[in-house]
Formats: structure tokens, C-alpha cells, sequence
């Protein structure tokens, strides 16, 4: 999956009917199903049994299972309930008559109101001055270790650009941040609506969460010696956005403490626009080595 086409067209589900929704599902280098493949999916379910005036303002979705991408995944949505202003639905992703995912999300018809927003750093370094994830592969590919190598080897509809890139042969602990520029590759994307960009921004926030909540242990635990898994995410849309251009992802970890870790932030558009904050708790299991 190289291209935005491709990838709305992996989170527009078949209708079978009765409120029940089909998807397939494409790796991102992970053996299971990836986490913001189901979020985004699920969304699209629920957004199908929704009128056209309103529009997703928050989702709060639980992992319970790791999902397999060798068969579809069924999505039912049930119609909680339907206000004078908020329309609320629950998304249950089923797997071998096994649940895998849960979602609860809620739509607001547009509306008038007081206004503020999250200060953006506007001294943050710009994407021209930092790396992709296809540069690093480039430049360093031949002295990254397996696991790092064959995930940035992965095709993807979304460049990453890191503000802080990691040195994987002398890894030192950092702050508990993660900021991270992301655009969608191709041509220019004018025409989306906005619910398939908060379709297509859900599917993007889980990427780099957790590394936020990994950075102040980095220099003992790193993706290859830790068992890692999302929770739970939540997510609360703002305003509305285009992809042209690119968006900041803006993380940090208030803890990690029982072998999970909490991940907390905002996206952001280059100019500073506030569109979306996120929160995601996550597994963070230290390895037991073998004797």
C-alpha cells in the first residue's frame, strides 16, 4: 500500500447489511492487525449509519484482541442513541465470532461557540530540515538492526518525519516526548471530505505513541526487547483540515509504571491550527531473556 487511494479504499467497508460492515486488512510490518487500521475502520462503520450533518468530535476504542490479517474483520455498529444535537454509536470488530475491538463514538451537528486552543512551539524544527523514514533507510539502512530496518522497509501512503531521531547504536535516554511531521504521499487531496480525513487521522494517530512513553527508559528498552501492544485510544477532532501540507504529531508520557505506559498530545496543521489531541495506554512488557 503505497497511495492515499489505496488507503481510503482499505478503510471503505463493504455493507452486508443489518448495520454490519466487512474489512480487510493490510500489515504495517507487525504480524497482527495494525491498531489504527481497526480505529479508522471502525469509524468508517459507524460514520455509515450516521446523517450527513453531523460529524465525529470523540472515540474511545479498547484493544482485546491482536486481529489476524489473513481474514476480514465484521463490524457491527448499534444505534445508541440519536439526540437534538449528538448522535452516539457502539462498533464491536469480530474476528472467528471472537470480539477484538470495542468502540464508542459520538457526532455533533456543527455549532457555534467559545474558542481557545493549545499553544503550538513555532520554533519546532521544519519537515525540510529533518529526515523521512525512506532517508534513514537510505543512509543507514546497513547499520540499523533487523527489526528497524525491515519496519521502515514497509510501503506506506504516509511519510514520517521525526524531530528527534534515536541513535539505535547508542541508545541514551530521553525526555518523554514524541513530535513527528506526517503528510500523505501523492497528489493533491482538495477533494476529501471530512470524514474521510478524520477517517484517514485516526488511522495516523496510532503510529509513534508509544515511543513517547519508551524514550526516558531508551538506553535498556527498546521495540526489540519489549513486548508492545495499544489498550486503549482515544481521540477528540476539533477542526476541520487538509492533507496538502504538512501535520504535526506532538506527544508526551505523563508515566510508565506496570508494564504500561501512558501517551498523552495534540495534532496539529503547519500553521499551527489545533485539529485533534489524542491518549492511548499502552503495553510496555520487558522481554524475560532465556537461560
Amino acid at each position: 500500500m503505497q497511495t492515499s487511494k489505496e488507503l481510503i479504499a482499505l478503510l471503505d467497508l463493504k455493507d452486508l447489511g443489518n448495520n454490519i460492515f466487512s474489512g480487510n486488512s493490510y500489515t504495517i510490518g507487525s504480524p497482527n492487525v495494525f491498531g489504527g487500521q481497526v480505529l479508522a475502520q471502525a469509524v468508517n462503520a459507524a460514520y455509515r449509519t450516521i446523517p450527513k450533518t453531523r460529524f465525529l468530535h470523540s472515540l474511545h476504542g479498547y484493544f482485546l484482541e491482536a486481529g489476524d490479517l489473513t481474514i476480514p474483520i465484521h463490524y457491527k455498529v448499534e444505534e445508541m442513541r440519536n439526540g437534538g444535537s449528538f448522535s452516539t454509536r457502539r462498533v464491536t470488530a469480530i474476528q472467528r465470532e471472537k470480539t477484538i475491538f470495542i468502540l464508542a463514538a459520538s457526532f455533533h451537528q456543527k455549532e457555534d461557540g467559545f474558542e481557545h486552543q493549545a499553544t503550538f512551539d513555532s520554533n519546532i524544527k521544519q519537515p525540510e530540515e529533518l529526515l523521512s523514514w525512506e532517508d534513514m533507510l537510505v543512509q543507514f539502512g546497513d547499520f540499523l538492526p533487523k527489526t528497524t530496518k525491515d519496519f521502515l522497509s514497509v510501503k506506506r501512503p504516509i511519510e514520517f518525519k521525526p524531530v528527534r531521531v534515536p541513535n539505535p547504536l547508542d541508545p541514551k535516554n530521553l525526555p518523554a516526548t514524541e513530535q513527528v511531521w506526517f503528510r500523505l504521499k501523492g497528489d493533491s487531496h482538495d477533494g476529501l471530505d471530512i470524514r474521510t480525513k478524520q477517517e484517514i487521522l485516526t488511522y495516523i494517530s496510532d503510529y509513534n505513541v508509544l515511543n513517547a512513553a519508551f524514550n526516558p527508559n531508551g538506553s535498556e528498552y527498546n521495540f526489540g526487547n519489549t513486548q508492545t501492544a495499544s489498550l486503549d485510544h482515544s481521540m477528540w477532532f476539533f477542526r476541520d483540515f487538509d492533507f496538502d501540507d504538512w501535520m504535526l504529531f506532538s506527544a508526551e508520557s505523563p508515566n510508565a509504571f506496570g508494564a504500561r505506559g501512558l501517551a498523552k498530545g495534540n495534532i496539529f496543521t503547519r500553521d499551527g491550527k489545533l485539529v485533534a489531541s489524542f491518549a492511548q495506554e499502552g503495553l510496555l512488557r520487558p522481554k524475560k531473556s532465556k537461560k
